[in-house]
């Protein structure tokens, strides 16, 4: 059947412009991003009132990304917890479940890029705003403290020496 549709494609595809085509089938990042778009508009729908894509500004998105955090799969420790700072804790804890941090990085890209494919302007982009940055670098930090694992800004490589401590080197100290 996909082939059936395939071909009808290619043939109304020669009385299409280039730009009116596209793929047969969109990849994975295009359905991604088409569903996350519409999770996004579903989210605005069910507010109440209803919000319309036009009023939407970065408070919506940022309560949207909290409204995720209880469909998380990613154990993040609280301070109070005992097994706080432990990349690997040895007992199960009572602590939350969250987004992982790359998720919503990840998820945000998509969004932005959506919000200017539907007509949106980038200027007026909620997914780009500042706040969006910050709230994003809030929750890496966050999740790397509560993992034990530093999320340091990467640097260029001047120095030799492994400073992490963690026995993790990167293949430029191995010069053997």
């Amino acid at each position: 059947m996909s082939s059936e549709r395939g071909k009808e494609t290619a043939e109304l595809g020669s009385s299409r412009s280039p730009s009116d085509q596209q793929p047969a089938t969109p990849s994975r990042y295009e359905s991604q991003k088409r569903r996350d778009w519409n999770t996004f508009g579903h989210y605005l729908r069910n507010q109440r009132p209803p919000v319309p894509l036009s009023q939407c500004n970065c408070n919506h998105v940022l309560e949207f990304l909290r409204y995720l955090d209880q469909f998380g799969k990613t154990k993040v420790h609280l301070q109070g917890c005992m097994f706080y700072g432990q990349p690997e804790p040895p007992a199960p804890c009572t602590c939350p479940l969250r987004q992982a941090w790359g998720s919503l990085d990840a998820l945000i890209g998509r969004l932005r890029a959506a919000y200017e494919e539907n007509g949106g302007s980038p200027e007026t982009n909620p997914f780009a705003s500042g706040a969006i940055r910050v709230y994003l670098r809030e929750v890496r930090e966050c999740q790397a403290k509560a993992r034990g694992i530093p999320y340091k800004k990467k640097k260029k490589a001047t120095s030799t020496q492994d400073k992490g401590g963690d026995g993790s080197s990167s293949a430029m100290h191995f010069q053997g």
